[in-house]
């Protein structure tokens, strides 16, 4: 018997994908951060990774700037892992000998393979920071990713606070609220109860020598963000465009109105 070749369907190419993202609302000049899930477009993707970013940028044009998360949380205080957990005596052995960060080699830890790849695209500058890094190209690129503090730092001197100023937007590719960092920058500006601040640590180069260093940073929680964005649609039904791409619902909305919000509703649902 024959075998029947494995045709999956669809398949999309750097084309059809250029054209699905412009039908989600992304154009020429936007400053977007993304979060994505490859996987969720789902048919067969012409050159995987390099494709979804291929058409992205083409949207974009040469005006446009694209940011992603590329967080090396693996780099990171020891005694608080809980994914999995660590046991104690390897915690010293684990702060000791941790590669410091290095924004050109340090791999990403589940941000996808879109994040991955992007990382090290042509052209992409990356924040300093050892754990919340962020990967930017195109016109804001430095404006986004420099001056990134050490401590708190998904908080104002951040790219996500950068981004605030620059008054961007957010594309969820294949994922929901629960992924979007940008309320994150809320948690910082927020009282609500139970905010703590959480003393963390990473292995990174000062002054050229690997070290250990310490800092403190908000200690952040996005168990409710799924929650806080369908508040956020309910109420304000107008201000994201839904589409799709593929299988992968898509969102594109302003960074800024969401990140307000977000602000009042902690301190009322936490």
């Amino acid at each position: 018997m024959t075998q029947k070749p494995f045709a999956p369907s669809p398949m999309h190419t750097v084309e059809t994908l250029t054209v699905a993202f412009a039908a989600c609302g992304v154009q020429r000049g936007q400053t977007i951060l993304m979060h994505s899930s490859m996987s969720k477009i789902g048919g067969w993707i012409c050159g995987g990774s390099e494709a979804v970013i291929l058409a992205l940028l083409a949207v974009l044009g040469n005006d446009g700037t694209l940011m992603m998360p590329t967080f090396t949380t693996d780099n990171s205080e020891p005694s608080l892992w809980q994914n999995p957990p660590v046991p104690p005596d390897w915690w010293q052995p684990i702060r000791e000998h941790t590669p410091a960060y290095h924004p050109r080699t340090a791999r990403t830890a589940e941000m996808g393979i879109i994040a991955e790849t992007f990382r090290t695209w042509e052209g992409v500058l990356r924040s300093e920071h050892p754990m919340w890094s962020f990967a930017a190209w195109g016109k804001y690129a430095h404006e986004l990713v420099s001056d990134h503090r050490l401590e708190y730092g998904l908080g104002e001197k951040s790219p996500i606070g950068n981004l605030y100023a620059l008054d961007g937007q957010v594309f969820l590719l294949g994922v929901g609220h629960a992924n979007n960092t940008s309320l994150h920058l809320a948690e910082y500006r927020a009282d609500y109860p139970g905010k703590m601040l959480e003393r963390q640590g990473a292995a990174m180069l000062v002054e050229g020598v690997r070290q250990w260093v310490e800092f403190d940073i908000v200690a952040v929680d996005a168990d409710d963000f799924e929650q806080l964005g369908a508040d956020y649609e309910t109420e304000y039904p107008t201000v994201i465009q839904i589409g799709s791409v593929g299988n992968a619902t898509t969102r594109l909305f302003q960074q800024r109105p969401i990140v307000d919000y977000a602000t009042t509703w902690l301190p009322k649902n936490r």
